[in-house]
């Protein structure tokens, strides 16, 4: 059985007096473990079907399964724990906490599962070192580069070994260099951890490092490329 199951999904807003529908009906599987691309135009629904995923929004209709588990019909307070403990979350603005450093910044998921501190200072220094930043565990956000701020950002998404990773244009904001180093971190992180991994991106050079790529349009789910994926870029 697939690890998530997308089945028929709805979402509409109403925007001036229109109905703006950004998923029709939309419907994939993602096994356990692949690493897939998701991409179309602006406003195609890609950070819609991305939030449902993560459990951050609900559909208007439709289901989505993740390992078995509805999570389109959880109330608020079920969906909050589920997350915690099954989805990381890799934002394109880092959304790192200024006040906090590297190391608690990537400790905050954590705080939320029943865990003690030996626990996750274990968890915390295996995630900060599998991403490259374990030396920065006591830098603030303003002290690190952009890239070293999308590392903490994605050492946050993995500390609490979830099942599902989902990375939001997670090098929109970075440099062609910078960007290149992180596609291979995630690259690196699905193969050796077995993270599922869904990544929303507008540019096709970085969603062809996926296994898998998909492109949203009108609403509806298609195959973007029938080509074989590179190993890496």
């Amino acid at each position: 059985m697939p690890q998530v199951q997308i089945k028929n999904v709805v979402k509409h807003y109403h925007k001036g007096g229109q109905t703006i529908k950004p998923l029709d009906g939309v419907s994939v599987d993602i096994e356990q473990g692949e690493f897939v691309s998701l991409m179309g135009s602006s406003g195609t629904g890609k950070s819609t079907l991305l939030n449902a995923i993560a459990s951050i929004d609900q559909p208007d209709s439709g289901t989505i399964l993740i390992d078995g588990t509805d999570i389109s019909s959880m109330s608020k307070t079920r969906l909050a724990k589920w997350r915690a403990a099954n989805i990381g979350y890799i934002f394109q603005t880092h959304n790192l906490i200024p006040v906090l450093t590297a190391y608690e910044n990537v400790e905050m998921p954590l705080l939320l599962l029943p865990m003690g501190r030996v626990e996750r200072q274990k968890r915390i220094e295996i995630a900060m070192k599998a991403v490259d930043v374990l030396d920065r565990a006591d830098h603030y956000p303003r002290q690190l580069s952009g890239g070293q701020e999308q590392r903490v950002g994605i050492a946050r998404a993995i500390v609490a070994n979830p099942k599902v990773v989902v990375a939001d244009e997670p090098t929109g904001d970075l440099d062609p260099h910078t960007s290149d180093q992180i596609l291979t971190l995630l690259k690196r992180l699905n193969q050796e951890l077995g993270t599922t991994l869904l990544m929303v991106t507008h540019d096709l050079d970085a969603a062809m490092i996926a296994d898998r790529q998909l492109n949203l349009v009108d609403g509806k789910m298609v195959k973007l490329t029938d080509a074989p994926s590179p190993g890496g870029r």
